[in-house]
């Protein structure tokens, strides 16, 4: 599948440009038609290779942003992690499914983070991180976040569900926060939604605590450097900001409207150009940012600049959802 278009800045030549991994959804389809799928983008190419389309008939339809697409992705042994809305699913190197996960509290996933033998995932639809193990290959734990006049709280509990080892029961579903996004090193867990308000962070015995400020509807926020990184969505901008109040930011890519195509649904809030989510340190001066309709920007943090952008598709429904460095 060839891409459509690109936008190349002089500095080109100085970068070894990546192959990437990138899932996308398609916002507002309906039940029978694709809900994206899966690429493999090679920037030095411009080839972009679907790899995965992804159209099941129990795709939950209960509203907006649900069930539909795949998501975070992450490697493991071999093997690519992708979860879906309520399932996590493992492919080997030709993209075939070899088993999945369920957990009752994962609901609405947006991103994932693997750290050494660990998965994190973030459950939009239930306030929460889950844990998975994957070298047992099951949940393992949870923490519910919660925002009240005390501050942020998180309250640990058994992802497996009543039924599970531990028997506790979690939380009822209610996506206050709508949490999207998940990040983890060796100082702890880092977790931002858009209605958070901020970064927060967990630490040992499951202490909360704000990090960062951020605006309202962000996606992907994380630790970069000594401030954060993140898509700031709603403002149609990437944006990295330093302890010290001095950023960066990179415009979203849009096209000419004429250009765009699955336009008559007239509802920016299904499916509008722009929308800025997807995002990957590729080293100090490289990230990787998608966008809808599904392209992938590879932006200069020194010289602030666009390097290079490759468009998959006009479908403006069709936005890049999860984006990682292909390793094998």
């Amino acid at each position: 599948m060839p891409a459509t278009e690109s936008a190349l800045a002089p500095q080109k030549k100085k970068f070894l440009l990546p192959t990437l991994l990138a899932t996308s959804v398609v916002r507002g389809a309906q039940q029978g038609s694709s809900h994206g799928g899966v690429y493999l983008v090679n920037f030095a190419t411009q080839d972009v290779n679907q790899v995965v389309d992804w159209n099941v008939a129990d795709i939950d339809f209960s509203g907006h942003g649900s069930g539909r697409g795949l998501r975070g992705i992450a490697f493991f042994g071999g093997e690519i992690y992708i979860a879906a809305s309520d399932e996590l699913f493992v492919f080997d190197q030709r993209f075939r499914i070899k088993r999945s996960f369920r957990s009752t509290y994962m609901k609405h996933c947006h991103e994932i983070f693997q750290l050494n033998h660990h998965l994190y995932l973030s459950s939009t639809g239930h306030d929460s991180i889950l844990a998975f193990d994957l070298e047992r290959q099951k949940f393992f734990w949870a923490i519910h976040i919660s925002l009240g006049q005390d501050g942020p709280a998180g309250t640990a509990y058994d992802p497996n569900g009543i039924n599970g080892p531990g028997g506790a029961n979690g939380p009822p579903a209610s996506n206050e926060l709508h949490l999207n996004s998940v990040y983890a090193d060796k100082r702890g867990i880092f977790v931002s939604g858009m209605r958070t308000g901020g970064m927060l962070h967990i630490g040992n015995k499951n202490v909360l605590n704000w990090v960062v400020d951020l605006p309202h509807g962000v996606h992907n926020a994380q630790p970069f450097g000594d401030g954060v990184l993140f898509n700031d969505t709603s403002n149609n901008t990437v944006r990295c900001v330093s302890r010290d109040g001095t950023e960066k930011r990179f415009a979203v890519p849009t096209y000419d409207p004429a250009q765009l195509t699955h336009t008559e649904l007239g509802d920016d809030n299904v499916a509008r150009q722009g929308f800025g989510r997807g995002l990957r340190v590729l080293n100090e001066r490289l990230i990787a940012a998608g966008s809808s309709p599904s392209t992938i920007t590879l932006y200069d943090l020194e010289a602030v600049c666009e390097v290079v952008r490759v468009n998959f598709t006009m479908d403006v429904r069709n936005a890049i959802h999860g984006v990682d460095v292909w390793p094998y």
